[in-house]
């Protein structure tokens, strides 16, 4: 429970507005209270924080992924949520809603509105009804078309002061970089010619947050979700939000600050709602975003998807054990968000340091093989290196026409199965469960890599491939549904139970879950080779006393004193052994 006085959250909220702007603070703090009338929210003492439970789960889609002639696609995805998928997920990460102009909705034009051709708040809502509702507070930058940029181009407050000035003299070669188009981009306004930071392309302006107008702008748009059912905030590209000249603008400690302080107002006025950081980074900056409990109350678990598409690739489990094995629990009430896949590729800066540089370079090799792309960054010193993985994670995992034909169905069921068992709450991309394959045709209409993940299904066309048992499509989606639902029945899968991991053979990963009242305790085991494999559990001092008979909840039970147990290929267990 959440138990701050007024006075305690004023303290704190005037410090961390100390820390960020100065003598403008004080003003800062009535800004704030006019905030929270505007909203009729108050400071209130001991409300719950938020609270996920092994029930939970998160489909992420875009608004638009399954359309429906004659209706709006967010009407359609609510009736195929609702019909299709019903309670296998608690959740719906509805992917940037708004109008754009590029990015597929990651520039946004105005942060208030749903697009026309989507629907309206009111179906945001409704949906709210009967999910959890996700949605993205694309924090670092607007859109070049957003009437914020056309006043700053005109001189009209208050957005002549909202974004991020460089003389194009200035060294920027230590600024960390997601993408390699130009830092500056020349605009003309009314008066001059201006160069404005962009960290991700020229449509996407960045915003400056040292002024506190920006920071209020979006606490305002942030409450005005709240109004609207959205109850988990995602803020995308987090890492990059403040800058500094001289530093690298990434992770700075101001970054920090606005997510704690944002933090703090949500646990005295809106403690049921999720802050969740969107940081594609190596591990240890990514956790970082936890603070000391006190600022995200969930982050991506980033080294996951391309080190179990590692795995599963090369059949080798010894890197996936390592890291788990020393994956630290998050703190008190705070999660991992483990996924696979999303509307973004597969990053690879997320694997950096966890298998050796000529594994590193085998996976990403191996992308073009299946179909994939692969986008770079730049560096500092002028070079390019892979950044991220274009591939859908159903077409990765079908690295010959081997497994193509006999198992890729098993090892992608197998890759989702691994993540559902890990300490975490499970997000599943819609075109994982759909069982999508690369969407070549999107590449070459949008001319962007991303787009390969990210197809647009017509409804009854859908409809008509899972309802036909022999399809691929319909196998990965009722299978995935199953263990979605079988996991939610499970408390040793509770988001915060405790996991312990076991190094026993590269061919199999191994992981004991225990719930925190120690009356359920699953022992699971995934084959992770294209061979059948013996699991010696003496060998590995697995658990099992060889008297007794173990159910397992993904096929047959299993009798320890029969010999020997053998999972076959990409098969994965999971044993209830207390």
């Amino acid at each position: 429970m959440t138990n701050v006085s007024p006075a305690t959250f004023l303290g704190s909220i005037k410090h961390r507005l100390e820390f960020l702007y100065g003598d403008e603070a004080e003003q800062c703090i009535k800004r704030l209270h006019m905030l929270f009338g505007r909203y009729e929210v108050l400071p209130i003492e001991e409300k719950p924080a938020p609270h996920w439970t092994e029930k939970d789960s998160i489909l992420i889609t875009y608004g638009d992924t399954i359309k429906k002639e004659g209706e709006h696609p967010l009407q359609s995805l609510h009736t195929f949520a609702k019909e299709r998928i019903g309670d296998a997920v608690s959740g719906i990460h509805i992917l940037p809603f708004f109008p754009y102009s590029s990015d597929d909705g990651f520039s946004v034009i105005d942060y208030r509105k749903v697009r026309e051709d989507l629907g309206g708040w009111w179906q945001i809502t409704d949906i709210s009804k009967d999910y959890r509702l996700m949605a993205d507070l694309v924090i670092n930058h607007v859109s070049q078309k957003s009437i914020w940029f056309k006043d700053y181009t005109k001189g009209i407050a208050p957005y002549s002061d909202f974004f991020i000035e460089e003389d194009p003299e200035t060294d920027l070669s230590g600024v960390t970089r997601p993408r390699t188009s130009p830092l500056l981009t020349k605009v003309q306004t009314e008066t001059d010619d201006r160069y404005v930071w962009c960290t991700f392309s020229a449509d996407q302006v960045d915003v400056d947050f040292s002024n506190p107008d920006v920071l209020f702008e979006y606490l305002d748009i942030i409450m005005f979700y709240i109004s609207k059912g959205i109850t988990v905030i995602r803020l995308d590209a987090i890492a990059y939000l403040w800058k500094r000249v001289g530093t690298n603008c990434i992770h700075l400690p101001e970054t920090h600050e606005v997510v704690k302080l944002i933090r703090d107002i949500f646990d005295v006025v809106a403690p049921h709602v999720t802050i969740i950081t969107e940081t594609n980074v190596p591990h240890d900056e990514n956790v970082s975003y936890f603070g000391m409990g006190d600022e995200a109350h969930m982050i991506y678990q980033f080294s996951l998807p391309p080190l179990l598409l590692y795995t599963l690739l090369f059949q080798n489990a010894t890197y996936l054990t390592r890291w788990a094995k020393n994956l630290e629990s998050p703190p008190a009430n705070c999660y991992y968000f483990n996924f696979l896949a999303s509307h973004d590729g597969v990053g690879v800066r997320p694997l950096e340091g966890l298998v050796p540089d000529e594994d590193f370079k085998a996976l990403v090799d191996s992308i073009p093989e299946q179909g994939g792309l692969v986008s770079k960054k730049a560096n500092a010193d002028g070079s390019e290196s892979p950044y991220e993985l274009n591939i859908t994670y159903f077409s990765a995992l079908a690295d010959s026409e081997l497994v193509k034909e006999k198992y890729q169905i098993q090892r992608f069921l197998c890759a989702h199965t691994i993540m559902l068992t890990l300490q975490g709450v499970p997000g599943i991309y819609i075109h994982s469960m759909l069982a999508t394959s690369n969407d070549h045709e999107g590449v070459k209409t949008k001319k962007y890599n991303r787009a390969i993940n990210r197809r647009q299904w017509e409804y009854d066309e859908l409809n008509s491939l899972l309802d036909d048992e022999n399809t691929e499509h319909a196998q990965v989606f009722e299978a995935l549904k199953e263990r979605l639902k079988i996991r939610s029945q499970q408390p040793a899968f509770h988001p915060e139970a405790p996991q312990k991991i076991y190094s026993v053979d590269p061919a199999f990963f191994t992981v004991i879950r225990r719930s925190h009242d120690n009356t359920q305790t699953i022992l699971s085991v995934s084959n992770v080779t294209n061979e059948p494999q013996t699991l010696e559990k003496e060998k590995y001092a697995l658990p099992l006393n060889r008297y007794d008979s173990y159910e397992n909840l993904l096929g047959e039970d299993i009798t320890a004193s029969k010999e020997p147990i053998i999972l076959q290929p990409f098969e994965s267990i999971w044993l209830v052994i207390k």
